[in-house]
C-alpha cells in the first residue's frame, strides 16, 4: 500500500543525530547549529551567549559545580563538535583532554590471607615489625590485638580467647611481630554486642532499648 502525500514521517532517536550532551536535549543541539551559520562573528558571540543562557536553565544543576559558568561553554563547544568561532570568554577546550580517559586506579590483587580481620590488618602489622622493642610496640599490639578479636567477634563466634588473637597476630605477620609474654586484653563487658557493617540487630525486635522504643510508638499510634 502506497503512502499518500499527506503521511507524516516520524523520526525516532535511534535514527537521528547521536547527542554530545542529552542533559540539553536536541533543541539546543539545533541553535548551535544555526549559531553556526552566523556569517558576522560579532552577532554570532552574541547568540553564543543567549545559547549559553538557556542551557543554564535546562541544566540547573551545574550550579553544583566549581567553575560552572566555564563548564556551560565547555559544554557549548562540545555540543559544536569544537567546531565554533566565537569570543568566548574561556579558554576553548581541547578535544584530546575532554575525551582522555582517566588514569587506571591499580588495585590490590594480593589475596587477603584472613577476611574477616581485612586487609588493613597485614599494612598494620607491617608498621608494627618496623618498630623497635619497647613499651611503644607494645601498646602498639595491645591496640591491635584488642581491635583483632572485636572483628573476630562480628564474623565468628561469640567468644575467642585471647591466645588465638596472639596466634593470628604472629601467623599474619610471618613471625615477625612476637606477642610479649604476660601481656592482656581489656574484658569484654557482658552487655556488648558486635554486629556486622550495615546490620542493625535487635532494631524492631520485642528486647532491647529499640524493642522498647517499637512498642511505645505502636501503643501510642493505636490510641490516636
Amino acid at each position: 500500500m502506497e503512502a499518500s502525500e499527506n503521511t507524516i514521517k516520524l523520526y525516532y532517536n535511534t535514527e537521528v543525530e547521536k547527542l554530545q550532551m542529552p542533559e540539553y536535549g536536541r533543541n539546543v543541539l539545533h541553535m548551535v547549529e544555526q549559531l553556526k551559520q552566523i556569517p558576522d562573528k560579532e552577532k554570532r558571540t552574541q547568540q553564543a551567549y543567549a545559547v549559553v543562557k538557556v542551557m543554564e536553565s535546562l541544566n540547573p544543576q551545574v550550579h553544583q559545580q566549581e567553575n560552572f559558568a566555564q563548564k556551560l561553554w565547555d559544554h557549548l563547544f562540545i555540543i559544536a563538535d569544537y567546531d565554533l568561532d566565537v569570543d568566548s570568554p574561556y579558554p576553548k577546550p581541547v578535544p584530546e583532554v575532554v575525551n582522555s580517559r582517566p588514569d587506571p586506579i591499580p588495585l590490590n590483587t594480593k589475596p587477603i590471607r584472613a577476611r574477616h580481620y581485612g586487609r588493613n590488618i597485614e599494612s598494620i602489622l607491617d608498621l608494627i615489625a618496623s618498630e623497635p622493642e619497647g613499651e611503644v610496640k607494645t601498646a602498639m599490639i595491645r591496640s591491635l590485638a584488642i581491635y583483632m578479636r572485636q572483628q573476630y567477634l562480628i564474623w565468628n563466634k561469640d567468644t575467642v580467647a585471647d591466645a588465638t588473637i596472639f596466634q593470628d597476630i604472629e601467623r599474619l605477620s610471618g613471625g615477625r611481630v612476637k606477642v610479649p609474654e604476660g601481656i592482656q586484653l581489656s574484658k569484654i563487658s557482658a552487655d556488648a554486642s558486635f554486629s556486622r557493617p550495615g546490620m542493625n540487630l535487635g532494631f524492631g525486635q520485642g528486647n532491647g532499648k529499640n524493642g522498647k522504643f517499637n512498642r511505645n510508638f505502636r501503643g501510642k499510634k493505636g490510641k490516636k
